[in-house]
């Protein structure tokens, strides 16, 4: 039976062939053959109609665009609204405060706050009056008022007086920055040639096998110490990783250095010590009634006990560190044939580093300091600064160079310089890395930063005489004096704030005395992405990381000045606040592995060790917060941000391109870390 023919279907198959009349065209000459050409229906000039919209389709289009620009609109001022009110909020309770007496350098620096916006003043009156096209000058005929006149002279004393000295002191920090800008270009070859040629530190000895199949008498006696001062938040940590070594247990003694004064700290690390106690570790709690010496004093004490003299080295941890369970086997074994060699130093690696802007800042510097300065350093002339943790030291050597000493407040900087002095080597484990804390807040940065760029120069004013009169080459004396104290601790701070902070605005306002746009701009370009090599993961904070640490060169700046001239504060040690921000997940498993292994069922004494944690968990519960913690303001970085911000109004009023950005930029960068708006917030 035959189907119904479709007529539907073939009215529009119709239709469709009249509609494209030329979609088919014959080309043939010849009846005979059959030649097709398809074209585009795109071709055909009736298709390319414009395509209309409708009145409701672009209301539609119009209420959406405005609708997004309403939403951008409101997130921005929402932003600035909390921005003022954080400002506000953090103005009023600082002023509700104590008054502080002000420092000198915060003095001289309202001094010269002042002193620019009447320059600035100055200026907007003569940009309105015409004089920024055609000045002044004294004695011409068409000065015809006083304050013409005033200012034709000022013009005058500017160009013949201030502009002169302010160009020779431009010239000299310019010739600083670039002899720096050579010396970290070496630093990066040299790192560069070390991964080329893969140069690292070979040990004779291998400790990688287990504990079990060798003789214990082959390991050496290793002394363990944790100095801490009220660390609350960290303390067990610290102890845990130190107790799960894998060393055995009878060559190696823990102890913990508790320097706190708050008796409920007190009791928490004797808790913590107790439990270990109890596991089989041998690990001692020791706390001195007199402290003195800060942390210094606290390792002098410990290493004066009559059982020291059983061991052969002594590894430092500070609170906030967590040694890999392998560290001692990674680190001891450089030891074994060096006859000559006082310290074995670590890497650092950090829990928190991308835990705001100011950690990932932070790395960025770290990165450098460990992965080019002290590898470098360690490869080729096997010296460097101790950095006060995660290092093995060499009893011996200790001793030979007079061990701690409480003279300045970078105890560890001290002690490497004298072993140095005395002929011993050290070695640096790029690849061996410790687990630590960085401060998450500005102020607890601002006081590490502090204390780590007075006290360099406490020791260069205190062991200068030491260095010239010690028996080591002369270029080892060159190197210390010039490179490491004088290139790296002083003129380092002293030219970045001097240059960015105080020559840069006043070249705007002393536009006689010129300041390259290559120093402004390019320069530190090159040097940060250079810094930032050892992370590229922190690549798109390039600008702030540039920002930030000319930021930063204010309270450089006033902790080298203070120790080198013995001025303000700059003996005073404040602990680092710490979080307790550390990965405790793989430690605490290992623990519990391990105190299956170290205990077993008849060694652990239950009831004991039940009543010290519970002691634990009630002080724990008990445990008072201390004074609320809260952001403060910056007195010198807002007044540095008023003046560099002023200043990029006078170049913009010259239309100087790369200058006006960096006054404008940089000047908002003091104003967000002046509000303490960046790092940890505190509500």
């Amino acid at each position: 039976m035959s189907r119904p023919p479709n007529h539907e279907f073939q009215e529009w198959w119709n239709s469709q062939r009249d509609k494209h009349t030329g979609l088919f065209v014959d080309k043939s000459d010849s009846p005979n053959w059959l030649t097709v050409e398809i074209r585009s229906p795109s071709a055909d000039p009736s298709a390319e109609k414009p395509r209309t919209r409708t009145a409701r389709q672009i209301s539609w289009v119009c209420l959406l665009r405005f609708h997004q620009i309403a939403n951008s609109f409101a997130y921005l001022t929402n932003g600035f609204v909390s921005v003022l009110r954080t400002a506000n909020r953090r103005i009023a309770s600082s002023s509700s405060r104590s008054r502080r007496s002000d420092s000198r350098l915060y003095r001289v620096i309202k001094v010269f706050l002042i002193l620019v916006v009447v320059l600035l003043f100055v200026e907007l009156v003569a940009y309105f009056k015409g004089w920024h096209f055609r000045p002044p000058a004294v004695g011409s005929s068409e000065v015809v008022d006083l304050v013409e006149l005033v200012y034709a002279n000022w013009l005058e004393i500017r160009a013949n007086y201030l502009a002169p000295p302010l160009q020779s002191l431009t010239n000299l920090c310019i010739v600083l920055f670039l002899i720096q800008s050579v010396d970290r270009i070496v630093l990066v070859l040299g790192c560069f040639w070390i991964r080329f040629r893969g140069i690292r530190p070979v040990a004779e000895m291998d400790y990688s096998g287990d504990l079990e199949s060798v003789n214990e008498e082959d390991y050496p006696m290793v002394l363990v110490q944790i100095p801490m001062c009220n660390e609350r938040e960290v303390y067990h940590q610290s102890i845990a990783a130190v107790c799960i070594q894998d060393w055995p247990r009878e060559r190696m003694l823990v102890q913990v250095l508790d320097d706190s004064d708050d008796m409920e700290v007190q009791l928490l690390i004797k808790a913590e010590v107790q439990k270990w106690q109890q596991r089989g570790v041998r690990i001692l709690y020791r706390h001195r009634l007199i402290r003195t010496g800060y942390k210094a004093g606290n390792l002098k004490s410990a290493m004066s006990c009559d059982y020291v003299k059983d061991y052969e080295f002594v590894a430092i941890f500070d609170a906030d560190f967590q040694p890999a369970p392998d560290f001692l086997k990674n680190t001891v074994p450089y030891f074994k044939g060096n006859d000559d060699l006082a310290l074995v130093q670590t890497r650092w690696a950090f829990v928190n580093k991308d835990e705001n802007l100011l950690t990932r800042l932070q790395n960025i510097n770290l990165s450098f300091h460990f992965e080019v300065e002290q590898q470098v350093n360690g490869v080729f002339i096997n010296f460097f600064g101790f950095n006060g943790t995660a290092g093995v030291w060499r009893i011996k050597a200790l001793e030979e160079c007079g061990g701690w000493l409480e003279r300045t407040t970078v105890e560890d900087m001290d002690v490497a310089v004298r072993a140095h002095l005395c002929g011993w080597k050290f070695i640096y484990l790029n690849d061996v890395k410790c687990l630590c804390e960085l401060p998450e807040s500005y102020e607890a940065y601002k006081k590490q930063q502090h204390r780590w760029h007075s006290g360099p120069m406490q020791l260069f004013r205190l062991c200068f005489v030491d260095i010239l009169r010690s028996k080591v080459s002369v270029a080892k004396k060159a190197n210390l004096i010039f490179l490491f104290f004088l290139l790296r601790k002083l003129i380092l701070p002293f030219y970045s704030f001097t240059l960015f902070c105080i020559i840069l605005p006043l070249t705007m306002f002393l536009p006689e005395a010129q300041l390259p746009a290559w120093v402004v701009c390019y320069v530190p370009g090159l040097m940060s992405l250079l810094n930032i090599l050892p992370a590229p993961r922190s690549f798109p904070f390039i600008v702030p990381y540039l920002l930030f640490e000319n930021t930063m060169s204010v309270t450089k700046f006033n902790a080298m000045i203070s120790g080198l001239f013995r001025l303000g504060s700059s003996y005073e040690w404040i602990v680092t606040k710490k979080l307790g921000r550390s990965s405790e997940a793989d430690l605490v498993a290992f623990v519990e592995t391990e105190s299956e292994r170290l205990v077993g069922s008849s060694s652990l004494h239950r009831s004991s060790s039940e009543s010290g944690l519970a002691e634990l968990n009630k002080l724990e519960m008990t445990k008072k917060t201390g004074r609320n913690r809260r952001n403060r303001l910056y007195r010198k970085e807002l007044a540095l941000a008023f003046i560099l911000l002023t200043a990029s109004v006078r170049s913009l009023l010259s239309a100087q391109g790369i200058h006006f950005y960096f006054l404008l930029f940089q000047g908002i960068t003091f104003l967000v870390v002046g509000l303490d708006l960046i790092g940890e917030q505190v509500s």
